[in-house]
């Protein structure tokens, strides 16, 4: 298996699949598509986009979160400055050019750290999916108490029985709790089984990273075109008016919202997901 090492020498596990130029037809520049995952997933979650964006003739780098899948586990090390510096070092490691960057719900808060954090690099083009960056309500923003008292009570549950709170929070996740079959229980499964193969410290510290981090002054920084796609009726990260208020007042951002569509776009809408992203890398 492919790994990078970073400064705090934590061993990330990396896919870079890169196609044989003399077997794709199209014309277009070729891009590095770096797919970053969201919590509690793996880079695995990205399979059905990373396959058809190489497919397309462009190289795809996706890797598993410090703490996750089959990335090293150490106690520490789960803030954004952190992951962000993470990925810094998967792209040197790569000598990744022509770089656009896509974020999947947390994920999202690595990309635009990581363009805020260093603005020399090769990044092109941004897309975050169903991000936390634009969307989430942040604890220490909340002057109800009410964002404090769930973040709280889903430390809770994951300290009590994570598998049994990986149950709940995947059917809301993939809109299963609407009624709707929009995902098969096989599926379910999996993503169970790898929100499980992260070490509890990582579990914990990414879910404290994701809800008290503001990304304001991030999303400032970023300077390269940006697309955003969420879901209408996300549960997880759900859609605000701040949210989209926010973007309108960035130049190069693009919004794009799936009327009724949960949080895992990459399986519940994956067809739709995959000619968005493809559109927009090839622009």
């Amino acid at each position: 298996m492919h790994h990078i090492s970073t400064s705090d020498d934590t061993k990330l596990y990396y896919k870079d699949w890169q196609p044989n130029p003399l077997e794709t037809e199209s014309n277009v520049p070729k891009r590095t598509v770096v797919l970053m995952s969201g919590w509690p997933l793996t880079a695995d979650s990205w399979e059905d986009q990373a396959h058809a964006i190489a497919s397309a003739g462009h190289r795809v780098i996706a890797y598993d979160r410090r703490g996750f899948g089959r990335s090293s586990q150490p106690f520490s090390g789960y803030d954004y400055d952190t992951l962000a510096d993470d990925l810094h070092a998967v792209l040197a490691r790569t000598q990744a050019h022509n770089v656009v960057l896509v974020g999947f719900s947390m994920g999202g808060g690595e990309v635009v750290r990581y363009l805020a954090k260093y603005p020399e690099n090769n990044v092109i083009k941004a897309v975050l999916v169903s991000s936390v960056v634009s969307f989430k309500v942040l604890v220490s923003d909340d002057p109800s108490g009410n964002a404090n008292a769930a973040y709280e009570q889903t430390k809770h549950a994951l300290l009590k029985d994570r598998p049994a709170f990986f149950t709940g929070f995947f059917d809301k996740f993939f809109g299963v709790d609407n009624g709707v079959e929009a995902v098969s229980p096989e599926l379910l499964l999996w993503a169970r089984s790898t929100a499980l193969q992260g070490c509890l410290p990582a579990t914990l510290g990414c879910f404290h990273a994701f809800s008290h981090t503001n990304f304001d002054v991030d999303l400032r920084a970023v300077k390269v075109p940006l697309l955003v796609i969420h879901g209408s009726a996300d549960k997880i990260v759900p859609v605000s008016e701040a949210g989209r208020k926010k973007l309108s007042a960035l130049p190069l951002a693009q919004l794009l919202e799936y009327p009724g569509a949960p949080h895992g776009l990459f399986a519940t809408h994956k067809t739709r997901l995959t000619q968005d992203l493809l559109k927009f890398v090839e622009s």
